[in-house]
């Protein structure tokens, strides 16, 4: 067909028209309204039964992790989050009306926990899960504003994030919400228990376990269809909470609940990470809502199965000293006195390494990060661990961990094990 003039200029019409509605469309999408500030809300205007339930459900949702910097006032924000796409910096979500959220009104509250908008209209980062969040009754998050809102208000501003170049603009975050923010409410599996859909609610919601426990794809969304099949957090791996998970004994319902309650169990280890707040955080936590949380957890990972743990001895001693002479000096100088033949730590019912999966796991991410950190009873009682970052070389590092790999389990050595330790080494430092 032969383009005339009027065609052209139709065509260009016309063109132009769809740029203008999809101009108009995104800017009505990324835009939200100003809730107005309120008067900070007297604490006599909570009732005590209501602050006394948000301030179990803040515990599910492990808000003072977050909200709290090292050292920091409960709260008070402005905790680094680091993140592949930068570090985020966490907001106050004190009752200080300058730099917290002292006159937001619980709509904005809501708004702000479902949909990832502040008070102010302005777009939250993901590091505020509130795709999890979306699952959450008004009812309940009405119960955490107001502990909230009754905790002691803190003057302190977060400091500006430091995100990849343009990634600091807001409005993008509109577009990323309609890729991968689904909000619905929480549907009651009628063919469950109680005690099950309980565990559910948490979990999906206020707990976010998936947040960590679920891979993410290139843009940070959680991959659909691979729930609790694993993920990454704060440079640990965290583990698959499905039929895949690689624990060398069983997780069961009463193995899940002591290891959540107290942050250790005889026949898995200790929570070291992210995770250990995370335990220390359910360790107040009424002991019904973790028995619901391991039941859930317990049904994804064994469906229909009630096992009792496998008992794990295995020692290889001799052979890994032949292979590794200088990680056998090691263990012997620095961890034997807790991990060895007849240690104290295994007459007190503290899980042996031939039973921690981090060894068992073909990414030694994570034996690594433990060795570097340390571990720290996650309850204020428990195994302790020194850190031996600033003690040991990559290269000794590198050599304990393939003795004891070899000592204590039947998988096969990591490789190029001395450059993962190196770069994670460089990962730590940039925290």
């Amino acid at each position: 067909m032969k383009l005339n003039k009027r065609n052209l200029v139709g065509a260009v019409g016309s063109a132009s028209a769809l740029v203008v509605v999809g101009i108009a469309f995104a800017a009505w999408y990324v835009y939200e309204p100003e809730i107005p500030r309120i008067p900070r809300p007297a604490k006599a205007s909570f009732g005590l039964e209501t602050i006394a339930r948000g301030e179990q459900l803040a515990t599910v949702g492990d808000c003072i992790v977050c909200h709290t910097a090292p050292e920091g006032m409960p709260f008070a924000g402005a905790r680094s989050l680091p993140t592949p796409f930068g570090t985020l910096y966490s907001n106050n979500i004190t009752p200080d009306e300058a730099t917290g959220i002292g006159n937001w009104s619980e709509d904005a509250f809501k708004r702000a926990m479902k949909r990832g908008v502040a008070r102010d209209g302005m777009h939250l980062y993901p590091a505020l899960p509130y795709e999890h969040f979306t699952h959450v009754s008004d009812d309940d998050l009405q119960a955490i504003y107001a502990f909230l809102m009754t905790r002691q208000a803190v003057l302190q501003k977060a400091p500006d994030n430091r995100l990849l170049p343009g990634l600091g603009f807001r409005p993008l975050l509109a577009g990323w919400k309609l890729l991968f923010l689904h909000e619905a409410s929480f549907q009651t599996d009628t063919t469950q228990t109680d005690e099950w859909n309980r565990g559910k609610y948490l979990v999906d919601g206020l707990g976010h376990c998936g947040g960590c426990h679920t891979p993410r794809n290139l843009a940070g969304g959680e991959e659909r269809g691979r729930e609790f099949a694993g993920g990454v957090a704060e440079g640990w791996n965290a583990p698959p909470l499905d039929s895949s998970n690689p624990a060398a004994a069983t997780w069961t319902v009463s193995s899940l609940f002591k290891y959540l309650k107290t942050g250790s169990d005889a026949h898995h280890g200790t929570a070291a990470g992210p995770m250990g707040p995370v335990a220390e955080g359910l360790s107040r936590l009424n002991d019904a809502d973790v028995q619901a949380i391991s039941v859930y957890i317990a049904s994804k990972m064994h469906p229909g199965s009630g096992a009792a743990p496998a008992v794990i001895s295995l020692d290889n001693s001799v052979q890994a000293a032949k292979d590794h002479p200088l990680g056998a000096q090691l263990f012997e100088g620095a961890c034997a006195g807790c991990h060895g033949n007849g240690a104290p730590m295994s007459r007190r019912g503290i899980a042996p390494l031939s039973a921690v999966s981090a060894l068992k796991a073909d990414d030694p991410r994570n034996a690594v990060q433990a060795l570097m950190h340390g571990m720290s009873p996650p309850s204020g009682h428990g195994p302790y661990m020194p850190p031996f970052a600033d003690n040991l070389t990559d290269e000794k590092l590198s050599e304990l961990l393939l003795y004891v790999r070899k000592r204590f389990t039947d998988a096969p050595a990591w490789t190029d094990l001395d450059a993962v330790v190196a770069a994670i080494r460089t990962e730590n430092a940039k925290e």
